[in-house]
């Protein structure tokens, strides 16, 4: 049986700064003891053999070869650009001011 009593509760409401009323300090003490109580059974059933797990299967991260592809020249890349000055995409300035 676990050991959770309301005054825990209301202390546990304090530190979350958590205001609570007494109906809620009553639900919730029966709520954290159940949690508490399942906690506890599946740690007698956990034993050093088994490993703990996050996810019922194993993952792994599945990444492209990293290979240097096809590479556009400067003017593909430019020729769709509103403006271009120096070989380099010509925008506004966004400040206000010229830099």
């Amino acid at each position: 049986m676990s050991e959770i009593s309301p005054d825990l509760v209301r202390h546990l409401g304090v530190l979350a700064r958590i205001q609570l009323s007494d109906e809620e300090v009553e639900r919730l003490t029966g709520q954290l003891a159940v949690i508490v109580d399942n906690i506890a059974k599946v740690s007698e059933v956990a034993s050093a053999d088994v490993p703990a797990t996050s996810h019922p299967i194993p993952l792994e991260n599945v990444y492209r070869p990293d290979a240097v592809g096809e590479m556009l020249t400067l003017e593909q890349v430019l020729q769709n650009a509103p403006d271009s000055a120096d070989g380099r995409f010509r925008v506004t300035a966004i400040l206000g001011e010229e830099q």
